[in-house]
């Protein structure tokens, strides 16, 4: 069953990084070294497309976990771990490099920290939050041979987030929260679906500049997750609705202060997004506009 699973993630990983335009070999090497198996639990498994009714394998052949789809950790609650090509693209865009310190909010049972873990090798750090307790648990019995990782069951909205060079979020929210930005190291980039519950938004990459209140910032693609709890808004979510539908690859950076102008694509409370250029570049990853459900 090892030999074959080892053939099953080979194909899938080629697959998945090859869908996703992935020119890192690195992150080839990640999803063919992690196994799902233990992230998923025991079959058979609740397996589906985004936007689709899941279907129940007939049995535990694990072929039927590496494909490009989502596995189900929780149906009843739409909890999943997430499209692999569609994170195979967000973490090429964000460009997570070895020896690098990354957090992730909202680590699920655990498998994209494993990802994450490898790509920053043991000289990196991932330190993973997970605020549903039952799942915290799995991530850290998953992960509890990966030194370099530790999972904590708690909120990623604090104010004593540790430094960071990435950071990586797995929960939709109305809005970055200000502890994600004051975290990051000049350099740094914050990786977040704009996209509050049961909105189709966008993923977000924000990098902070050396000094300034005007930062890169660029959508990677569409997308909808899961509510980011605390982050939740109905009015900025029915406002997001109407700018994503006028349109998002223009957005080219962060504002944190300043009169709103002419270049506003959406405002939130202490910060908007423009399309006016930030004195940085925004990176050459090129918006996928077909990557949605995760």
């Amino acid at each position: 069953m090892d030999n074959r699973s080892a053939k099953y993630r080979a194909f899938f990983a080629q697959l998945i990084c090859t869908a996703a335009k992935a020119a890192d070999p690195r992150l080839e090497e990640a999803f063919r070294t992690v196994r799902r198996e233990p992230f998923v639990g025991p079959g058979p498994w609740s397996i589906c497309l985004g936007g689709h009714p899941y279907v129940v394998t007939p049995d535990d052949d694990p072929a039927f976990l590496y494909q490009n789809a989502l596995l189900a950790l929780d149906p009843a609650r739409g909890l999943n771990i997430g499209m692999p090509s569609a994170h195979a693209y967000w973490l090429t865009g964000c460009a997570v490099r070895e020896g690098e310190t990354v957090i992730q909010i909202g680590a699920g049972s655990g498998y994209y920290t494993a990802i994450l873990a490898h790509l920053v090798g043991p000289g990196g750090r991932v330190h993973a939050y997970e605020i549903d307790e039952r799942l915290a648990g799995l991530a850290r019995d998953n992960l509890k041979d990966v030194a370099h990782v530790d999972v904590r069951d708690r909120s990623g909205i604090a104010s004593d987030l540790p430094a960071a060079d990435v950071i990586y979020v797995c929960a939709g929210a109305a809005q970055p929260a200000a502890e994600w930005l004051e975290a990051l190291r000049p350099g740094g980039r914050l990786v977040f679906p704009l996209a509050p519950e049961g909105t189709l938004g966008g993923m977000l990459m924000i990098t902070r500049p050396d000094d300034g209140a005007i930062w890169p910032a660029k959508f990677l693609s569409r997308a909808q997750f899961i509510g980011c709890a605390g982050l939740q808004d109905e009015d900025a979510a029915r406002r997001l609705a109407e700018a994503f539908a006028k349109g998002w690859e223009s957005v080219q950076s962060l504002r944190r202060d300043g009169a709103l102008d002419e270049t506003c694509w959406f405002a939130g409370e202490g910060w908007w997004l423009s399309t006016a250029p930030a004195p940085m570049p925004t990176g050459l990853v090129q918006p996928h506009a077909d990557i949605t459900q995760v």
